[in-house]
């Protein structure tokens, strides 16, 4: 092999090193904010449902507090 041939070898692999490199890193960040996102869902969906059971609660007072207002 001529030196030639093994620099571009060299440089081809220092370059996929530097891409796989980056691509782990991007990947770790994506990674990261997909689990922020379920969290942040999972969050929201908590809070719609306790929202639903406070408001059928409201709305089983409000009938009781009419009800003894007649």
């Amino acid at each position: 092999m001529s030196d030639n041939s093994k620099s571009s070898i060299n440089y081809l692999i220092k370059s996929t090193e530097k891409l796989l490199k980056r691509f782990n890193e991007q990947k770790g960040i994506i990674d990261a904010y997909i689990k922020k996102e379920r969290e942040w869902k999972k969050h929201k969906l908590v809070q719609a449902n306790e929202i639903k059971k406070l408001e059928k609660v409201n709305s089983k007072l409000t009938k009781v507090i009419k009800s003894y207002e007649q």
